[in-house]
């Protein structure tokens, strides 16, 4: 998991680059799935609730310029002027 959301890494590339991963609270590992709105460590079974979108935003604000980049595509892609 990486910021609340959970993506998909190989374990060679876990092992051998710094992806800047979630990691348990209890023991460290990188090895967490998300689901049903908990997050849970495949390596010590710790459990913890998964934080909700505000808690998100608050802890990672998105970048600056973003809603403008996004209306930028938007455009692009459906042609608009």
């Amino acid at each position: 998991m990486r910021n609340e959301s959970q993506v998909l890494i190989c374990p060679d590339c876990q092992r051998l680059h710094d992806l800047d991963l979630d990691a348990c609270a209890t023991c460290g590992s990188t090895s967490l799935i998300c689901r049903l709105g908990e997050v849970e460590c495949r390596s010590c079974g710790a459990v913890r609730m998964a934080c909700s979108s505000d808690e998100l935003a608050q802890v990672v604000p998105p970048p600056p310029g973003l809603s403008a980049e996004v209306e930028a595509a938007l455009n692009r892609v459906l042609g608009r002027a």
